[in-house]
């Protein structure tokens, strides 16, 4: 049982709710779902209707206003019984983040809305064939061509590719460099806007993942969102929450492979005695407990800080960084801990295993989150 320590009495509801949620509509699901490979739109349909698709967003749009400690919490809650969706609810709520923060008032009242209002699912599309880590040398290029934007290129590594209503497509308008990249909106329904076969993924296998290609697609001009020229401020600073958002999914991961193997190693006896009273597993257990609990508290204090209006690009890194990892070891040792059985799909520790390594990747990988912290350092 994880102790929160929550702002007010409506985030408590809030938490609650996210949990009886994750225990009716996500636990019951999610095996089915990951063995056939296939995406939960009815899900996303009811956390939307919930109010949970739009929660750190402002109330005149249909968001539940929110503050971040109290998203990623409910992200944590979520992720703790079923990953892909966790992840999908954090990539929506990033693909949500360019028009709410950067676009004007006329864009938000035209399409917030219905982006937020749970009918919807968005995509990010930053990264391409080519370079991920290196968003400043995005190749996909977008020509002005009279109330359209006539756009060309391949987009790689797209969640929800296929399924989003709505893409955020990052373009070159401009010379080489960030100050040359754009953000357009654009709708699914868009001709030329072709999503590709989906990739074969190790985990997150309800979660589709696929290349976009855009060939000629006309995007209309009124959809840039901000001005020319800030694509690429825009990018990373919705990667700054975003890192927040993947953060709280892991550490929600770890959460779930903790309460599995533990209670696992009550039940489970050797010698005549559960194998957790044991010294070096209940050690290990503990250095487990430990450790995630630490992460939740260094993402939660970088969210705290987003809320505040502090500076938290480096607090965000270190949270995504500190908690992937620390998902991946849990989930490592969750399958050590069961032996054999660990091992085999009878157990959901050896999808959270394989689940957790992505984790480390999305978002910016983890060496990248290294540099962003170690630039900081030596400023």
């Amino acid at each position: 049982m994880v102790e929160r320590l929550l702002p007010t009495d409506e985030a408590v509801a809030l938490v609650e709710l996210a949990t009886e949620l994750a225990e009716a509509e996500l636990a019951p699901r999610v095996d089915a779902f990951e063995a056939r490979g296939e995406f939960p739109r009815d899900v996303f349909r009811t956390l939307g209707r919930a109010g949970l698709l739009g929660l750190p967003y402002p109330e005149e749009y249909g968001g539940g206003a929110v503050p971040y400690e109290v998203y990623l919490q409910v992200l944590e809650i979520l992720a703790s019984r079923w990953l892909a969706v966790a992840e999908g609810v954090s990539v929506h709520t990033l693909a949500c983040y360019p028009l709410a923060t950067y676009g004007t008032d006329l864009q938000r009242k035209r399409h917030l809305a219905d982006m937020l209002g749970g009918e919807l699912v968005g995509a990010y599309c930053l990264s391409e064939p080519q370079g991920g880590s290196d968003a400043a040398s995005l190749r996909t290029r977008a020509v002005r061509d009279g109330e359209s934007y006539v756009v060309n290129g391949t987009k790689a590594w797209i969640t929800h590719a296929g399924e989003a209503d709505f893409y955020n497509v990052f373009c070159r308008t401009g010379a080489d460099g960030p100050d040359g990249i754009s953000c357009l909106l654009a709708p699914a329904s868009t001709a030329g806007l072709l999503p590709q076969a989906r990739e074969k993924t190790m985990g997150l296998r309800s979660s589709p993942v696929a290349q976009v290609v855009l060939e000629d697609a006309r995007i209309p001009a009124e959809n840039l969102i901000g001005e020319e020229g800030a694509g690429f401020r825009i990018a990373m600073s919705a990667l700054d929450s975003g890192r927040l958002g993947i953060a709280a999914c892991a550490v929600g991961l770890a959460q779930g492979a903790l309460d599995y193997c533990s209670r696992y190693a009550r039940e489970r006896e050797q010698f005549g005695r559960p194998i957790i009273d044991f010294q070096g597993l209940g050690f290990l257990l503990a250095d487990l407990a430990t450790q995630t609990s630490a992460a939740r508290a260094l993402t939660l204090h970088a969210a705290r800080l987003r809320d505040a209006g502090r500076p938290y690009r480096v607090e965000a890194a270190k949270a995504k960084l500190f908690a992937t990892d620390t998902a991946m070891r849990v989930t490592t040792e969750a399958i050590q801990v069961l032996g054999g059985y660990g091992y085999v799909s009878d157990h959901p520790v050896e999808r959270y295993f394989r689940e957790a390594k992505v984790l480390q990747i999305v978002e910016g990988t983890n060496q990248i989150q290294r540099l962003v912290i170690a630039r900081s350092l030596a400023r």
